[in-house]
């Protein structure tokens, strides 16, 4: 009796082990032709139209008088200042890393291999990349150049007379900074919903943008309502190119398959 049970339970055994599991890591957010060509031809457009409209050169006048500046722009002007404003160069040069954090993560999870799924992944995040930089730059570039309008600097003693070109609004680096917070955040979270570490994500990333256009407005570079609609710009482009990508059906799953005498188990997240 013992043997016959031992026999069965050793062929169930051998049955579990011969089941062929498939383990796999699969980004929530993918491409798609026909939408992609849509959105990037606008993205391309965006950005080839900001090189046709004029900008503004001017020496700065010796009439400016910052009582004439808003009131909610009037108590944060500051004269030119260096050291924040390089502070400030070298932070937005290392922001674009943000991006490509939630990808590596999926990569990796996914046994830092290269199948067909990885390269799919790593293609749509940049394509998202891709179109929502070019998105940015267009219409702050458009912006700038159409809002005449001097930096905070301009308007101290040191600055007048200096030849200047009158388009801090909105701030662009301000704008590229919250891009990359903001495409981090929102597909961290899309991709990893449950995890401890979406706090901590979004906070930091925030922090950093949120540092760079405060570094913004002490160096004299740009005014708070620049900075303001910086962060509108970036944070809207941010969340708006991986909501157009999200996969019609991501949710998580578990399927069994016969295929002849192998079974297949996927489980998909």
């Amino acid at each position: 009796m013992h043997t016959k049970k031992f026999i069965k339970g050793f062929v169930l055994l051998i049955c579990f082990f011969t089941v062929k599991f498939n383990l796999y890591s699969e980004s929530v957010y993918t491409y798609d032709l026909r939408k992609d060509i849509i959105i990037s031809t606008l993205s391309l457009g965006a950005f080839g139209i900001s090189y046709l409209v004029p900008g503004k050169t001017n020496d700065i006048p010796s009439e400016l008088n910052r009582n004439d500046v808003n009131f909610i722009d009037r108590g944060l002007m500051f004269p030119e200042d260096d050291t924040p404003h390089r502070v400030r160069d070298n932070m937005r040069n290392w922001m674009p890393v943000l991006t490509i954090i939630t990808p590596l993560s999926v990569w990796g999870l996914g046994g830092w291999g290269f199948e067909k799924k990885d390269f799919d992944t790593w293609l749509t995040y940049g394509i998202m990349y891709m179109q929502a930089s070019t998105l940015t730059f267009g219409t702050v570039e458009i912006l700038k150049k159409r809002v005449d309008r001097y930096r905070p600097r301009s308007y101290f003693d040191n600055s007048v007379g200096k030849l200047t070109s009158n388009d801090c609004f909105p701030s662009d680096t301000t704008a590229f900074s919250f891009l990359a917070s903001t495409l981090l955040s929102v597909t961290f979270i899309a991709e990893y919903p449950d995890s401890l570490w979406r706090i901590p994500v979004i906070a930091g990333s925030y922090t950093l943008a949120t540092a760079i256009g405060v570094l913004g407005i002490i160096s004299g570079m740009h005014f708070l309502t620049d900075v303001l609609a910086g962060a509108a710009i970036g944070t809207f482009y941010g969340w708006l190119i991986p909501f157009l990508h999200r996969r019609p059906n991501n949710d998580n799953g578990i399927s069994f398959h016969f295929t002849g005498n192998v079974g297949i188990l996927s489980l998909k997240f």
